[in-house]
């Protein structure tokens, strides 16, 4: 499989870049609402001020400015974006829902398994199945 870029219009990559921006203002100042919207109102009024440009060549420079800045301005610990993000800045729910292994279903008592008897009729066949093609060994 060949890696194909997505194809992004200038104003796209612009938005991106401005969105980024303002999570790493959230990130530097996150405590303070009042802090992180006065830096936010700055950053908008750098946005707005190059809104003009309409020379291709100065606006993939100003891009390429605004990206270099964001690089080494970046936060060593930046806000996770959604509660499952992995990565250094994991979000706040990832793990959090340990998947119990399936042998913990063997431990159950009859009358659990009771509550569930198609499930169990079923789990039963799959598990005789699997045993069986184990011992044939095609499951090596």
């Amino acid at each position: 499989m060949v890696y194909a870029p997505e194809l992004r219009t200038h104003a796209q990559k612009v938005c991106t870049l401005y969105k980024k921006a303002m999570r790493q203002i959230e990130a530097y100042y996150g405590g303070a609402r009042h802090v992180v919207r006065y830096h936010q109102v700055l950053l908008r009024n750098r946005f707005d001020v190059n809104a003009c440009v309409s020379d291709p060549k100065d606006q993939r420079l100003l891009y390429r400015v605004g990206e270099h800045e964001l690089f080494t301005t970046q936060h060593p610990m930046p806000i996770a974006k959604f509660p499952n993000s992995v990565g250094i800045a994991g979000g706040v729910a990832y793990g959090r829902v340990v998947e119990p292994p399936d042998w913990v279903l063997d431990y159950w008592h009859p009358l659990e398994k009771a509550q569930y008897p198609e499930y169990f009729k079923r789990r039963e066949c799959r598990k005789r199945e699997y045993i069986e093609k184990w011992e044939k060994g095609e499951l090596m």
